[in-house]
Order: C-alpha cells, then sequence, then structure tokens
C-alpha cells in the first residue's frame, strides 16, 4: 500500500507512550556520535542542533552517545560527557532548547569498554577494560574487570540517569549494543567469564540487568529507561547474540524485569527479517518476547546503510511503504532515523506533511557539520 500523504500522517502521527512519556509522534532521533563538544561540553551549537529536529515535528531526539562518569568510558574529548559540572550545565541547556521548540530528548549514557585504547583523552592513564580484557576481534590488551570495577561502573550509569533527571531530560537510554562495554558483557565474543558475570546468555545479561537496576532505583518510578542492544558489533557485521528467538528471549527477559521500559534494537536494513521463518525484525521479536515497546533503526529513509557514508558514498532517498506496512503490523512502536536526519532536519516534517518529492540525497559531507 503506497505511502500517501493521509496514511502517512495516520500512522506516524499517533501518539505513544513509554512509562510515563507520551511522545507526540513514532519519530526518533537516532543516536549519532558527532564529535563536537571540545572538553566532552555540548555547546550552544549541540543545543541549536537538537533543537532544529525538534522544531521540525521529531517526537523524541535520543542524543550522541555521552559517556558515563568512569575514566575508562571514552576515548575523545570531543565527545560529550555526563558528568562534571560544565558538561552538564551544557547539557541542560540543550534539555531546554529542545523543550521550547516542543520536543521530548533523552540521553544515550554510555561507557566503550574494550574499545578504548591506553593513553586516548579524555583521562589519558585510565585503561581500556571489559568483561575479560578481550576486543572484538579476539585480542588481548586490557584488563579484566574486577567486582570493584563492575560496581564503580554501576555506579556512574545511575549517577548520570540522576543526573539526567535532575537535569529535566525525558528520560535515558542505556547503551548496549554496538560491541561497546555492556555488549561485550551480554556477547560470548568477548565475556569469557567464569564468575556469576559470565557463562550461559542468562548469566551473560547480569551486568547489564544489574545497571538497570541500579538506574531504576535512582529515578523516578515513571522516569523512561530505554535499553539499546543489537547482533551486529562495531567491526563485526556477521556477530550475533542470539541465534534463535530463544536465546533472544533468554538474554532480554532479565532486562525487562529489571526495569526496562522499551527496546531500541539496532540493526543495518530494519526491513530485514532476523530469525528464520518470520517476516519480524530484531525489534519486532523484542516486542513479541518482552511485551515492552520497542524502536526500530536502520537505514530509514535511504537506499544505503550507514558503513557506504563512512566509505564516503551518498544514499538516495527510499520510500517507506513497507515501514508504514509494518507499523500497522504493530511491529514495533517507534522508528528512530539517523542520516536521513543528519542530512535534512526538516525530514520529519516533510515525511509527517507528505512532502516525498522534497526529501534529499545523504551526502557524506553531513557527517563533518551540525547542521
Amino acid at each position: 500500500m503506497a505511502a500517501t500523504p493521509t496514511r502517512t500522517s495516520e500512522v506516524l502521527s499517533r501518539p505513544v507512550t513509554i512509562n510515563g512519556l507520551t511522545l507526540a509522534n513514532r519519530i526518533a532521533m537516532a543516536p549519532m556520535t558527532r564529535m563536537q563538544s571540545p572538553e566532552g561540553i555540548p555547546g550552544e551549537d549541540v543545543a541549536s542542533y537538537y533543537a532544529r529536529r525538534a522544531t521540525s515535528g521529531v517526537g523524541l531526539i535520543i542524543t550522541e552517545g555521552t559517556y558515563v562518569g568512569h575514566d575508562s568510558a571514552g576515548e575523545s574529548d570531543r565527545v560529550p560527557r555526563f558528568h562534571g559540572e560544565e558538561q552538564l550545565a551544557g547539557w541542560a541547556k540543550v534539555a531546554d532548547a529542545v523543550h521550547a521548540a516542543g520536543g521530548r530528548i533523552v540521553p544515550q549514557l554510555w561507557h566503550i569498554g574494550m574499545v578504548r585504547k591506553a593513553g586516548q583523552p579524555p583521562f589519558t592513564e585510565a585503561p581500556p577494560v571489559g568483561p575479560s580484557g578481550l576486543r572484538v576481534d579476539g585480542t588481548e590488551d586490557g584488563r579484566t574487570m574486577t567486582q570493584r570495577d563492575l560496581d564503580d561502573v554501576i555506579g556512574a550509569f545511575a549517577q548520570s540517569a540522576a543526573a539526567a533527571e535532575r537535569l529535566g531530560f525525558d528520560g535515558i537510554e542505556l547503551h548496549g549494543a554496538h560491541g561497546y562495554l555492556i555488549d561485550q558483557f551480554l556477547w560470548s565474543g568477548t565475556n569469557r567469564r567464569t564468575d556469576a558475570y559470565g557463562g550461559d546468555p542468562v548469566a551473560r545479561t547480569k551486568f547489564a540487568a544489574e545497571i538497570v537496576a541500579a538506574v531504576r532505583e535512582t529515578v523516578s518510578p515513571e522516569f523512561p529507561v530505554i535499553f539499546r542492544f543489537s547482533q551486529w558489533k562495531y567491526d563485526n557485521y556477521d556477530a550475533r547474540l542470539a541465534e534463535t528467538p530463544e536465546e533472544l528471549e533468554a538474554i532480554l527477559t532479565p532486562l525487562a524485569a529489571a526495569g526496562v521500559d522499551a527496546f531500541h534494537a539496532s540493526t543495518r536494513r530494519y526491513w530485514l527479517p532476523e530469525f528464520d521463518g518470520a517476516d519480524l525484525n530484531l525489534a519486532g521479536w523484542a516486542k513479541k518476547l518482552t511485551g515492552k515497546p520497542t524502536i526500530t533503526v536502520g537505514s530509514v529513509g535511504l537506499d544505503g546503510d550507514f558503513n557506504t557514508a563512512f566509505a564516503g558514498q551518498s544514499s538516495a532517498a527510499r520510500g517507506i511503504d513497507d515501514l508504514l506496512d509494518r507499523f500497522e503490523r504493530d511491529e514495533f512502536d517507534v522508528v528512530a532515523v539517523g542520516r536521513a536526519l543528519l542530512q535534512d532536519p526538516q525530514w520529519a516534517a516533510k515525511v509527517l506533511d507528505g512532502r516525498f518529492e522534497e526529501l534529499r540525497t545523504f551526502e557524506p559531507s553531513a557527517l563533518q557539520t551540525l547542521s
């Protein structure tokens, strides 16, 4: 069925509620690292960048990943941090700007774990740490986390979540995807622990579930906690957390029980089925297995996936007929849009108004600016 203006508006303009947060429509901005926050402080340009998307109809802004307060959490002094007086003051202005534009915003809280290389900023003495000191490619050049390390990181996530609520944000998202720290615990390829945090899929969720529980205890009961997860890793697109729906259920169920309000299922192409025998994508399976609201993502509105952008290739606009079909089947609840919104701040307004002829080709140059 074609994506007519009337149909598009009827499908995407419906409100949706995640715990205590009601969104005006089904469009979210996907988290995308921009490297535009010197010393980890988001400035007025960052606030304006997010506010432009809210002004143009994006129902929920999910910020770029922002480092929690643990010295090994990051590897750049241009990625924003969600701790520190100046950094949090900058984030307060971002939230205010988005709210003034009529939008809703959640920060994505992030620890990169073994992706970090020794000697990198913002804290050059901090070692790379992970569940087993292993990188995604299997090399060993980091430190296996002790119980004290685990407790420190869990506390850092909880403190950042509490700060987000204090600053007026509308919820938080935990970055549990793409081979970063939380995902390193979830994935058997990087988690070789023999204690309670390693072993079968349920045991590998223990660290993530403890972060969720600590966040849940720190924030108000109605404050939304979103959990982003993926099968693929930042340099291994074939990696899989779960080979079957049953394995995926074993991973997601403890997280839902710990207090996750919605799952953000990161895929490279949202239209691909996740498991044999069914058309459901990863977000569709997460909703079916947990009963929680889900966010889908992956090359929305474009004909090429994100790795083509880093290779310097353009991606032409792509129709959303199949996206609307899936919404009408109640496969998922929200769609996160990345590069299309990066290229065109007015993408949501154009789509909601049915102005498809005005949609623009994504150009890799958009990665370099805060347009």
